[in-house]
This record gives C-alpha cells, structure tokens and sequence, in this order.
C-alpha cells in the first residue's frame, strides 16, 4: 500500500480547520495517518475522509508528554497544526505554541523523527509586541533547533469553507447595521486557500526542500477592500466604520472577556502591521504550486449567507 511505503504521519490538532484540510488531503495521497486531538469523539468525521484503517483517532494533548510520547510510537513524520487565536482558560499563547511546539521538538529528536512540518504564521517575530507572534516564532526556532530539516510554512489568513474569518463577519452582517474597520481597514493580507496549504504540506510530505515557506494567495488586498469582498459575495450593503487603533484598544480590553471574543488586544497589535508574503523566502510557487485566487474559493461557501435572515 502506497500509506505504508510512506510510512505513520502523525497529525496534532487534525480536528481544526486547517488541520482537517490537511488530513484530507495527505489520506487522498495515500498516507496513513495518526491524528492526535483532545476530544476523539468529536472528530469522527475525519475517519471518512480515507480508507478502512488509514486514520486513526488518539486522544493526546500537545502540552502532555506522556500522551505526546505514545501517539507518536512509530511515527515516521509529525505535522503540527495545533494553534489558537486567543488565550482562554489554559490555552495560552505560551503553552500551546511556544512550550508545545517545543515539547513536540524534544520528542522528535529524541525519537528519531526526523520530518517535521509546523503550520507557523506569517508575522512570526520573537521581538513582537505580540504575545501571538512571539510564540510561533519562539516554536519555530525550537522546531530548527531539534529538527534541522524541517518545514515551517506561515501562511497568511487562511480562508476556506469552515474558516473564522469570511464567516464570522459575514455572520456578523446578517444583524450588524455597520461592521469595524480597525486602524481604518488599510492593514494588507494576502489571504490563502486552505486547500493550498494542504496541497504544500503534501508537497512537503513527498521531498519538497526543507526550510521556511510564507504561503499566500495571488493578490493582496486591504482589510477594508476584504470587507467589501465579502459583502458583495453575500449581497449585503453595511457600513465600513473606521476604527482607531487607540479606540480599538480600548473595546478589546471589555470583549477579551467574552467566550469568543471578537477582539482583543493581542489582536490589535498584529492589526497594525501588514500580513504580506515577503520577498526573501520561498513561497508556494516555489513549491510548484499556483495559488487560487479566492474570489471563486468565497462563492462556494458564502453563498449560503445571501438573502439570510437578520436572525441568522
């Protein structure tokens, strides 16, 4: 079987958007697959995305070695895909992709693993304001340190059917009269399919050469240029209000305390600076793939926003 001349890859945080994404694609490619997640019973619906006996469900957790330690029992690759946009609860910043990734290195080298494939960010900057961007960075140089082959990709927003980005502000515009636009809309993203981040692991998993990746997709637009993007695809017109930064900081002090909160001030502070692809590392051209624009990705999942109830 192709799976297991390939060998185990095991997959931390497969349940998630990207993570499941990738999980897709690597079955479709033949890999046999180990995907760890925190809760098994809720991620189910990834046993259907390959053969009989090509996924398997463990329970572990990345900030938990002993349960670390036994997903990864024959492995022959580990991709970590595990990351959170906001702290809650003893989900921090810290713990899950700085002291995570890191733990996931220690074990790596001291296994014998030696491909490594870390779902980063672009932005990732030990020197950061942020507490988000100095824990991917301090992961990725972790990851290097135990692993020197491996692959980092940091992608750039990452969009596609399940993503908290299009659909949460497409939601937001089925009762909101006006939508935010932080420091006036004008920060810059260059916002990649999900399906082409899979498709560079894949490149990754198969000899693609090792080193940092900055994935984004073919054009580059400003938050606000995105807004409207959106709001066309739905059929909505709102108001784009512009939002000072200062007054911005001041509203994600009171929403952090929501359980989902729509802003907090970590977030602020990656808002205020470009989230581009730069022009010193490999991209996914240089992976052989070209990047889908994303104005035909939206219309197959926004749709179902347009004519929506205000209730929605």
């Amino acid at each position: 079987m192709a799976g297991t001349q390939k060998g185990l890859v095991v997959v931390f945080g497969g349940s998630g958007f990207v993570g499941r994404h990738i999980v897709r694609r690597l079955a479709k490619d033949g890999f046999n697959l180990r995907v760890v997640v925190r809760r098994p019973n809720e991620a189910l619906f990834l046993k259907t995305a390959g053969r009989t006996g090509q996924i398997e469900l463990v329970q572990g957790n990345i900030r938990d070695e002993a349960s670390s330690r036994a997903a990864l029992a024959g492995a022959s690759a580990i991709i970590n895909a595990v990351g959170i946009l906001y702290e809650a609860g003893p989900q921090k910043f810290d713990a899950v992709q700085s002291a995570g990734a890191t733990h996931l290195a220690t074990l790596a080298a001291e296994l014998g693993i030696h491909r490594f494939i870390q779902i980063s960010a672009i932005g990732a900057d030990a020197g950061s304001a942020s507490a988000y961007a100095r824990s991917k960075a301090e992961g990725e140089d972790a990851i290097l340190a135990a692993c020197p082959q491996a692959h980092i990709l940091r992608p750039s927003i990452v969009v596609g059917p399940e993503d908290d980005f299009f659909n949460r502000f497409a939601r937001l515009a089925q009762i909101a009269p006006a939508l935010p636009l932080v420091g006036g809309g004008l920060t810059r993203y260059q916002p990649v399919s999900v399906f082409d981040v899979a498709q560079a692991v894949a490149a990754c998993s198969d000899g693609a050469p090792s080193g940092i990746y900055e994935l984004g997709g073919p054009q580059v637009y400003t938050f606000r240029e995105l807004m409207e993007l959106m709001l066309n695809k739905i059929g909505k017109r709102r108001l784009l209000v512009p939002l000072p930064f200062a007054a911005a900081g001041m509203l994600a002090q009171f929403t952090r305390f929501l359980p989902t909160p729509p802003l907090t001030p970590d977030q602020v502070i990656l808002l205020r600076s470009d989230n581009v692809v730069g022009k010193n590392l490999p991209n996914l051209a240089a992976m052989g793939i070209e990047a889908t624009p994303i104005e035909a990705l939206l219309d197959s999942y926004l749709g179902r926003y347009r004519g929506a109830s205000k209730t929605v």
